[in-house]
C-alpha cells in the first residue's frame, strides 16, 4: 500500500465541480485508489502495519487523473507538410490532387511502409502526448483502405503499448475514405474491403471499437449502417465521425446504434444532442481540425449542456486536418474557440474521455478507480486550459507505480 501526501487533489468526484481537496492524501492499494481525502482524516496514518506502507511526499503538487486522448490517428505513413504549404500559397483541391495530395497521399505512404516504419514515427507522436501526462491513447486505422494495410496499422497501434507504459485502445476505421481504386464505387468498397478488413482484424484480436466517416466526401448513413451491423454482429462498440462538414444525419444514426461516442459535431443540432443523450453517447470535441480547416460553424456546446451530453476533448492528431500532438493545446483551444469551461475541459480529457472509449474505472480520483495520476506544478486546475504552449507536468503515475 502507498500513501501520497502533501498534495492538492482534483478528484472530479462528481459531474459538477473539480472536487478539489487541499492538504490531501491519496491511498493506493495495488493499482487502485483505496482512499482520497484530507490528510488529517486519512485512516491509514496510524495503521499497525505502517512499516509496510510506502509514503510519498508530493511536495505541494496538484494531482489530477492522468489525461486521456480519446481520438487520434497517430499511426500513418508520411506527412502532408508540402500540401499544407501549397494550400497556404493558394492551391485548390484539383491542383493538390494532381500533385498527389489529399488523404490518398497518406494512403499511398502508409501502404508502402513496413510495420517498423509505421511504429517508429508513431512513437515520436506518442512520446509528445506522454510528456503531457497522457495515460491512454486511442489509435485509429483508416489510412490503409485495403485489407492488409488496415490490419497492419492496427498491429502497429497494438505494438505501441509494448514499447511505452501506456494503454492503447484500437479503433477500426476502414470506412474513412475511398481509395483511388474504388473512387466511384463506395458500395463495392464497403463489401470488398471494409467488411472483410473488419472481420480479419477482429479475428486477429486487433479491434476494440469500430468507427466511420459519415460525410458527403466519405460515406452515407446507409453505408455506415452496414459497417455498424457487422460491428454489432461481432460484439464491437461503435463510434462515428459525424456532422463535421455538413449535416448528413450521422449523429442520429450513431445514437440508434448506442454509439459510445460521436466525434467532431460542428453541424450537429439540438435534436442530435437529445438523441445522443438518450443513447448515452459522448460528444468528442476536436478543436485541432476546426482550427486547421478554418471552420466557422461552432459545435452546439450549449445544446450538449442542456441535454447533459458528456463532452470529451481530444487532439484528433492526424497528418491532414489536425497535425497536433498536444492535448494541453487542445484544452486551451476548446476554451478559447468553443467557450468550454476549464472544468468541463479537464473532465473532457479524463473521466469523459474514458467514457468515450468505453472505460468506466479511469479518469477520477476515487475509490476503486485505477491510480493513473498526473502531478502538476500549478496552483489551480484552470491553469491547464489557461496557459498556451506551457507544460507544467512534474510526473506521470500509471497504475499506482511511483
Amino acid at each position: 500500500m502507498k500513501i501520497i501526501h502533501n498534495a492538492t487533489l482534483v478528484t472530479l468526484s462528481d459531474d459538477h465541480d473539480y472536487g478539489i481537496i487541499k492538504d490531501a492524501a491519496l491511498v493506493i492499494n495495488d493499482d487502485k485508489i483505496e482512499w482520497a481525502g484530507a490528510y488529517r482524516d486519512c485512516p491509514y496514518l496510524n495503521n499497525a502495519k505502517m512499516d509496510a506502507i510506502i509514503t510519498h511526499d508530493a511536495k505541494g503538487a496538484l494531482i489530477t487523473p492522468a489525461l486521456i486522448d480519446c481520438h487520434t490517428h497517430i499511426v500513418h505513413g508520411g506527412d502532408r507538410a508540402v500540401e499544407f504549404e501549397m494550400r497556404l500559397n493558394g492551391a485548390g483541391y484539383e491542383e493538390l490532387a494532381r500533385a498527389g495530395g489529399g488523404i490518398n497521399s497518406t494512403v499511398r505512404a502508409t501502404r508502402a511502409a513496413t510495420l517498423d516504419e509505421l511504429i517508429a514515427p508513431a512513437l515520436i507522436r506518442l512520446d509528445h502526448l506522454i510528456a503531457e501526462g497522457v495515460c491512454i491513447v486511442e489509435v485509429k486505422s483508416g489510412y490503409g483502405l485495403d485489407i492488409e494495410t488496415e490490419c497492419q496499422m492496427l498491429r502497429a497501434a497494438r505494438a505501441l503499448s509494448a514499447k511505452r507504459d501506456i494503454m492503447i485502445k484500437t479503433t477500426f476505421l476502414g470506412a474513412h475514405a475511398l481509395p483511388d481504386e474504388y473512387r466511384d464505387n463506395p458500395d463495392e468498397y464497403i463489401d470488398a474491403v471494409v467488411i472483410p478488413s473488419l472481420e480479419a482484424a477482429h479475428a486477429e484480436g486487433l479491434v476494440d471499437a469500430v468507427d466511420g466517416f459519415c460525410e458527403g466526401i466519405a460515406f452515407t448513413p446507409a453505408q455506415i449502417a452496414r459497417v455498424f451491423d457487422k460491428a454489432k454482429e461481432l460484439g464491437l462498440p461503435v463510434k462515428l465521425h459525424a456532422e463535421q462538414l455538413s449535416h448528413l444525419g450521422g449523429t442520429k444514426l450513431a445514437a440508434s446504434y448506442a454509439a459510445i461516442s460521436v466525434d467532431h459535431l460542428e453541424y450537429a443540432n439540438a435534436d442530435d444532442a437529445k438523441a445522443m443523450a438518450d443513447a448515452g453517447s459522448v460528444a468528442v470535441i476536436l478543436p485541432g481540425a476546426f482550427y486547421t480547416l478554418r471552420e466557422t460553424q461552432l459545435p452546439p456546446i450549449d445544446a450538449f449542456r442542456q441535454h447533459n451530453v458528456p463532452m470529451a476533448v481530444s487532439t484528433d492528431c492526424n497528418p491532414g486536418s489536425s497535425p497536433m500532438t498536444s492535448l494541453l493545446l487542445a484544452m486551451n483551444m476548446s476554451a478559447t474557440m468553443f467557450r468550454m469551461t476549464p472544468e468541463e475541459i479537464l473532465r473532457g480529457v479524463t473521466h469523459y474521455a474514458a467514457k468515450a472509449l468505453g472505460i468506466e474505472n479511469r479518469g477520477r480520483l476515487a475509490k476503486g478507480y485505477v491510480a493513473d495520476l498526473a502531478f502538476w506544478q500549478i496552483k489551480h486546475p484552470a491553469e491547464l486550459s489557461y496557459r498556451i504552449g506551457y507544460n507544467p507536468l512534474i510526473r506521470r503515475v500509471i497504475g499506482g507505480q511511483l
